[in-house]
């Protein structure tokens, strides 16, 4: 009883195994191997580009392009800002929410 095989799966009346669902196999093959991404163009600083040294509080028209429309301050990576600007671009947003020349929301 032990070494005999086992009944339902050696059936010959059961039909044969059900549909598979649709699955990844089904649809259009992908190559394997490293995915060919074209490279993105690399974000440089409009600040450094137009060789502006400092970035003052009372530059409003330049601070103004790096913020959100709710006040937040832009990231680097979505305003390709080097290291020192955005760290002058950030004093002085700060400095022009305190003087409430700028919203800190909204």
């Amino acid at each position: 009883m032990i070494n005999e095989p086992r009944k339902e799966f050696n059936n010959p009346d059961s039909p044969a195994q059900a549909p598979r669902p649709a699955s990844r196999e089904d649809g259009p093959r992908r190559a394997f191997g490293p995915r060919k991404h074209f490279a993105p163009r690399r974000k440089v600083c409009r600040l450094c580009a137009e060789k502006i040294a400092t970035v003052d509080y009372k530059q409003l028209q330049i601070i103004k392009s790096f913020c959100a429309d709710g006040g937040k301050i832009l990231s680097r990576r979505i305003t390709g800002a080097c290291c020192k600007h955005q760290r002058q671009i950030a004093k002085a947003v700060k400095i022009n929410r305190n003087l409430a020349i700028m919203p800190y929301s909204g």
